[in-house]
């Protein structure tokens, strides 16, 4: 990976913007260069949210991703907002639960990954993103599980420990549904 530029996007709430700090975590971990970028609409939950992450061996001149590598998207508002932007032969990550009847451009790879349902069947809805982050780093390769897991042991810290067990069969779950294993 010489740069990869991501959109995640959805409602407020649907913890989007954790999805992009844990990236830009795992990357400081992993000694790459990062930039993290929110973007908030009116409302904190139920509004829109979306945020950039670029991660990179070189320096990264701008923060700005106007044309993103790959595109994770929670909702339908989410889809139609960004997928044109989307580079042609990028890699769409679509939450089915929120996205049912999709029209996909031919150019892209998709990932349709029934987050909801499965965030449920682990135990808890809350867990719909990190269920998309592991599917995200399936398809992309940009990380490998064990990272993400490392990454899950410093931020749940203190009472959010209890956390990291239900976040990491969340990811695993994400993997698997891409069709993917990443060691």
């Amino acid at each position: 990976m010489n740069e990869e530029k991501v959109i995640i996007a959805g409602f407020g709430g649907q913890g989007v913007m954790l999805m992009g700090q844990i990236l830009s975590h795992a990357a400081t971990i992993a000694d790459l260069n990062t930039t993290w970028i929110p973007s908030y609409g009116p409302e904190t939950r139920g509004g829109t949210a979306n945020c950039a992450v670029t991660i990179g061996k070189e320096r990264i001149n701008s923060p700005v991703v106007s044309v993103p590598d790959s595109l994770v998207v929670m909702n339908q508002p989410s889809l139609d907002k960004f997928q044109k932007k989307l580079k042609k032969g990028g890699v769409l990550i679509a939450n089915k639960s929120q996205i049912p009847d999709a029209d996909y451009r031919d150019d892209i790879k998709v990932y349709e990954v029934d987050a909801n349902k499965k965030a449920l069947e682990i135990g808890n809805l809350r867990v719909a993103n990190m269920v998309m982050l592991g599917a995200y780093i399936a398809a992309t390769g940009v990380f490998s599980q064990d990272e993400m897991f490392a990454v899950f042991e410093q931020i749940f810290t203190g009472k959010k420990s209890e956390l990291i067990d239900l976040n990491k069969q969340a990811l695993e779950a994400g993997i698997q549904a891409v069709g993917n294993r990443v060691s």
